[in-house]
């Protein structure tokens, strides 16, 4: 990258990377936590017809509320999370980072503060320095779940606009149970937020892009929207739903924190050709959602493999992961491993507190490919 120093960049923006995890031409990736399995082709063929249909239509401006859309998410929240929302409880954006952002730039900014637990999604600290809000973060415990006594102290001592959980967490894929939501919830309701007028309290965001690969019969926080105006729960269309390029992520929430999201969003920032191949692949929600089962066997299997193998004399570790991927370490040598199963064309991701790795669930294919690159590193690395 090149920004040359007579262009009047933002100081504190000077010397910044954009973020992104490695794009390269590999026969195996497995770094960003994509649903390896396209979508089927009559799912793709009704994509196609729909686009089609709407394409004349072109030259006029989309639905900027996007209402058919939102029907439809309201629908399928019925069915997966067993709670019917209104229209103007939800909302839907180009994924789910378009709707983080919204809730940074509308409840962010100057003077305010965004707590976090970490490790935790990379992003959130870089909506906060775009937003100029104040990104202030406290420790998971050792296994990756949430110091809850700290976590509720420094609600109250930090006085932060939101709170930002994400169950399953990524990197590590561990879950936020039910009862620490809700204590979470407790916390903000009766918070105050620093730089805001008395009796305002922060939001409780729960980011659940990796939900549906939850244990069957597990609620989800949406579960929970009904009865807490200060809870959003975002979603996302890119993981389970194997539908990353086409960029659709979604919120449920109370509808003054929706009204809050308009007021920043861009006009018309939802495409027609977005709104009609969301719909369009939501008319195939179970299609699309066909391979969520194999792959929490696949990552389980994954998990008790690497398990059982040792690494210097000790046993790998496994986060115990709800979501697409598992999380292990610890290495001396996590740059070595991550570099030697790129030789051997396997692509993870190196993230999170120093000798962790994170591998995401590919086709079985995939990972037979991994495990034996895996073997045949992990040998190397005894000996280095």
């Amino acid at each position: 990258m090149s920004i040359p120093a007579n262009l009047p960049l933002r100081n504190d923006l000077k010397g910044e990377e954009p973020y992104g995890a490695p794009q390269l031409d590999v026969p195996v990736c497995l770094n960003v936590n994509e649903n390896p399995y396209p979508p089927a082709p009559d799912v793709a063929d009704t994509i196609a017809e729909r686009v089609r249909e709407i394409a004349p239509t072109l030259n006029r401006y989309p639905d900027r509320e996007h209402i058919a859309l939102r029907k439809a998410f309201s629908d399928y929240l019925a069915k997966e999370s067993g709670t019917r929302l209104a229209v103007e409880q939800l909302w839907a954006a180009n994924g789910s980072n378009e709707i983080m952002l919204q809730l940074f730039q509308a409840f962010g900014g100057p003077g305010r503060k965004a707590l976090s637990f970490t490790p935790t999604y990379s992003m959130y600290p870089e909506y906060a320095r775009d937003t100029f809000t104040e990104w202030v973060t406290v420790p998971r415990n050792d296994d990756f779940t949430i110091n809850m006594d700290a976590a509720i102290e420094a609600i109250k001592t930090v006085k932060p606009a939101m709170v930002l959980v994400t169950s399953p967490n990524n990197p590590t894929g561990t879950p936020l149970p039910m009862d620490q939501t809700k204590a979470l919830l407790a916390a903000c309701e009766q918070a105050d937020v620093d730089g805001a007028d008395e009796g305002v309290h922060p939001i409780l965001v729960v980011d659940e892009a990796y939900v549906e690969f939850r244990t069957p019969g597990v609620p989800s926080a949406v579960s929970l929207v009904n009865e807490h105006p200060n809870l959003a729960v975002s979603r996302t269309m890119s993981k389970a739903f194997a539908y990353a390029g086409a960029r659709v992520g979604y919120i449920a929430a109370d509808q003054g924190i929706i009204d809050s999201m308009r007021i920043v969003r861009m006009p018309y920032h939802l495409s027609a050709v977005t709104q009609t191949a969301a719909l369009a692949a939501l008319e195939h929600t179970d299609e699309q959602l066909s391979t969520v089962a194999h792959l929490r066997e696949t990552r389980e299997a994954t998990a008790e493999w690497l398990s059982s193998l040792t690494y210097k004399g000790r046993n790998i570790t496994v986060a115990h992961s709800e979501s697409n991927f598992v999380y292990f370490g610890t290495f001396d040598d996590r740059d070595f491993i991550f570099n030697e199963l790129l030789k051997r064309g396997v692509l993870i991701r190196d993230v999170g507190p120093e000798g962790w790795l994170r591998v995401c669930m590919g086709t079985d294919e995939e990972m037979a490919t991994f495990r034996s690159a895996f073997l045949e590193v992990l040998e190397l690395a005894q000996k280095a």
